[in-house]
């Protein structure tokens, strides 16, 4: 039962029985009996007055209950003039403005986090309490190379991205550093956050590539510069002292010397050897900048495969082409790219134990060029370090071939990859981004 009825009732009830009582009472004095009768009307109007001050606040708290309730924070009362009644109208506008405004401030705060979020050069990837994710920057897709319908309510732990096997051991608040393949590094963070008393997850992914590339140049370049200098300065005054010694006639006239004479010339053929050797380190350090122009694909191909075509024949092994018969025209510097596709094909032809094939194939509609060999293939350790400075899985490799090709391209802001696709198929990929 309501209050307001059980007002009501009580009210009724009470004057009921008051004037029963009246009646008894002032049954034989008439005048008494009207004084008490009016008495009672004046009780009741008093009461019902009464009953309307007192329930119109509960209406207006009503009213405003019912307004929480829908969320609508810009209902306001006006003043009535009584002060009770005031007191709690100008209570609950109060209360009403501090909603709106609490209401205002996180939505806007809302706002900003999705923005800043969305247009974060970090890749975030916020988790529900599951562990399945829920939201993906577009940065973090970028960097995935994922669609987000693939991600979107999936669980980290069942995903087969390389990356997310990483992200699924890490714990909250740990930081590592992957490497997706023998380029591409990246910074897994996990984190957490309270939502609704639980604990949900996050994790931020940020491209690490450039900034370690770059540190890496500039240490092998430091240490390239430093061994050049050394060598250099060592070699000259050598081959210098020898040079005079060999052009000097007196010393070589008894037949005696011939065998020191010889030593000699061995001696400056090595040092010749070893500044050459050298000087390709240095060529590395000095990369000249891109000097973009239009190139033919399809002519750049056939030059260098003449170039090493006697190269392949010693090997016992064939080149297949496949090339469009239309044009290919691209934006590249020829010199610097035919030096790429130089140490490209050198290395698969080295790669092949026996007869073999070579072949190049350019796939237009995807703007890519694929050669590949039917060599040993590469290793998953080989794979890791395939790009890395003097890092070579031949047995007399300098380990710069793979580092200078890797330069070029990134200079060209071309992607690419080298990866053994199954046995007997090794493909290097150029994607010619224009």
């Amino acid at each position: 039962m309501k209050l307001r009825t059980k007002y009501i009732l009580f009210v009724i009830i009470l004057h009921l029985i008051t004037l029963v009582l009246t009646y008894f009472i002032f049954d034989q004095n008439k005048l008494f009996f009207i004084i008490s009768e009016a008495f009672v009307i004046i009780s009741v109007i008093t009461a019902w007055q009464l009953y309307r001050q007192l329930i119109q606040p509960l209406k207006l708290l009503m009213q405003g209950v019912e307004a929480i309730k829908d969320k609508d924070f810009n209902v306001k009362f006006l003043s009535t003039g009584k002060h009770e009644v005031d007191e709690l109208i100008n209570i609950y506008n109060q209360m009403m403005d501090e909603l709106r405004t609490e209401r205002t401030r996180q939505e806007q705060q809302h706002f900003f986090l999705e923005k800043l979020i969305h247009t974060s050069p970090t890749g975030i990837i916020i988790l529900d309490f599951d562990d399945r994710i829920q939201q993906v920057n577009p940065k973090a897709l970028q960097l995935l190379n994922v669609s987000e319908e693939h991600l979107q309510g999936q669980s980290i732990h069942e995903l087969d991205h390389p990356l997310f096997k990483q992200i699924g051991e890490l714990k909250s608040g740990e930081t590592v550093v992957a490497k997706l393949d023998s380029i591409n590094s990246f910074k897994l963070q996990k984190s957490h956050f309270i939502d609704r008393g639980f604990s949900r997850h996050f994790i931020m992914i940020e491209d690490l590539t450039a900034e370690i590339l770059a540190a890496e140049k500039k240490v092998y370049g430091k240490v390239i510069r430093m061994m050049a200098h050394e060598v250099n300065n060592t070699i000259g005054p050598v081959n210098s002292i020898m040079q005079s010694a060999m052009k000097t006639d007196q010393l070589w006239e008894s037949h005696d010397f011939d065998t020191l004479k010889d030593a000699l010339q061995i001696a400056m053929d090595r040092n010749q050897n070893l500044n050459l050797f050298m000087r390709n380190f240095a060529d590395l350090v000095k990369l000249a900048p891109v000097n973009k122009q239009p190139v033919v694909l399809q002519k750049l191909i056939n030059s260098v495969a003449k170039l090493m075509s006697i190269k392949a024949q010693e090997n016992n092994v064939e080149f297949e082409f496949n090339l469009p018969a239309d044009a290919i025209h691209i934006m590249a510097d020829e010199q610097q790219l035919e030096q790429v596709l130089i140490n490209v094909v050198k290395n698969a032809i080295e790669a092949i134990e026996g007869n073999g094939v070579v072949k190049f194939d350019i796939v237009t509609a995807l703007g890519k060029l694929v050669i590949t060999d039917t060599g040993k293939g590469i290793n998953a350790e080989q794979h890791a370090n395939l790009f890395t400075p003097f890092f070579s899985t031949k047995k007399d490799g300098q380990g710069i071939g793979l580092t200078l090709v890797r330069e070029i391209l990134l200079n060209h802001s071309f992607e690419f990859s080298l990866k053994t696709i199954k046995e007997g198929q090794t493909e290097f990929m150029i994607h010619f981004i224009q």
